[in-house]
């Protein structure tokens, strides 16, 4: 009878879950678009979402020159923004489905090129080597580096950059 019992509650169980389908939002299928008109502007592109969500608010924030400007809405446009910037872009996307939300960001550096507004690649194009000049200023350190006032008996110590053990 205890078997027949868990039986019946587990299949009502997993047929309250199957009743119940989780929203499916994909933030990867969100992208935006740039108009090369006078100041700045752009707007949210949902044409690839999988989901109709029930509703989409947008919020978006773009920098330029320490300055910063915000908008909402699908489309917005800054008329701050000239040709000249390098923008900082980013925008938030609430997505509304029965009863749940999801939140896409993103963030991205925007140059022009002369026709149209392309992402700035920001990644490190090389890294020039730290010069060093030495002088021997007679202090003495440890080997960890830290100064030193005495050095005892068997201690190691580094001294004009050279290492030393103290024998006396």
């Amino acid at each position: 009878m205890k078997k027949v019992l868990l039986a019946l509650l587990v299949s009502l169980g997993l047929q309250t879950q199957a009743q119940q389908p989780a929203p499916y939002f994909c933030c990867d299928s969100i992208t935006y678009w740039t108009d090369q008109g006078q100041g700045f502007n752009i707007g949210l592109d949902t044409s690839n979402i999988v989901h109709n969500p029930d509703s989409i608010e947008v919020w978006w924030a773009v920098c330029t020159n320490g300055m910063c400007y915000s908008g909402d809405g699908m489309y917005d446009y800054f008329p701050q923004v000239t040709i000249y910037d390098t923008l900082k872009v980013a925008y938030d996307v609430y997505l509304y489905e029965n009863g749940v939300a999801e939140v896409c960001s993103r963030e991205d550096w925007l140059i022009f090129d002369g026709t149209n507004w392309v992402l700035y690649n920001m990644n490190t194009v090389g890294i020039n080597e730290l010069e060093f000049t030495w002088e021997d200023d007679g202090i003495i350190y440890d080997m960890v580096g830290r100064k030193l006032i005495e050095v005892k008996v068997g201690q190691m110590y580094i001294r004009n950059n050279k290492k030393y053990i103290r024998v006396k």
